[in-house]
């Protein structure tokens, strides 16, 4: 049997291993945080990764680990906080297309699955064409329901509550808001008790 100093120090070794194997084929800014630090969920993430992206090739492009189960377009037009990592390892089906502009998701938002996030769309006169590319912006400590899709050029602020299925072709930039529907439309205004505390 281990004692608990063998257990942390083969621990450390097995991390600082790890550590170095993920900077390898990782940008290295978003192997760090809350996943990271103290856990090991984040590294076993690296490892899924490693063998999903690097070898069998899906989203290969992206500089941080991304479960198979989602679609990154462009890994380098798409920004978030590092402890925020875990909304492209859990869950599935989410679907971030921002080969066209970037899509910038604020810190502490949750993302549910099946959700599409979209900065272009196709051109109606010739569907082989996209038309140009418009960022999406999401603030801090939103929730984006399942089955939802946010359009081309959106701005939600803080503390957004997205309903499931709601497709969001308007901005709501003022944040502090449900929202829900197709097209989606303010059910209600949150009073800033009612909105869930933004991450430090």
């Amino acid at each position: 049997m281990l004692s608990p100093a063998t257990k942390k120090r083969l621990f450390s070794i097995l991390v600082r291993g790890l550590r170095f194997a993920g900077g390898l084929v990782y940008d290295r800014r978003y192997l760090v945080g809350i996943y990271f630090d103290d856990s090991f969920t984040g590294w076993k993430w690296v490892l899924r990764g490693i063998l999903f992206q690097k070898i069998l090739r899906f989203n290969r492009n992206v500089p941080w680990p991304v479960s198979p189960l989602h679609t990154v377009s462009w890994g380098r037009n798409l920004k978030f906080h590092p402890d925020d990592i875990n909304m492209f390892n859990e869950m599935s089906g989410k679907y971030f297309q921002n080969f066209a502009a970037p899509i910038t998701i604020g810190r502490g938002t949750w993302i549910a699955s099946n959700v599409g996030i979209i900065t272009a769309n196709h051109d109606p006169a010739d569907l082989t064409r996209h038309l140009p590319g418009r960022p999406v912006e999401i603030g801090e400590a939103c929730w984006i329901g399942m089955n939802a899709v946010i359009l081309p050029g959106v701005t939600l602020g803080p503390h957004t509550i997205v309903g499931a299925g709601a497709i969001v072709t308007r901005s709501f930039p003022d944040g502090h808001c449900v929202i829900a529907g197709n097209p989606a439309r303010l059910l209600r205004s949150l009073d800033a008790d009612q909105a869930c505390e933004t991450p430090k």
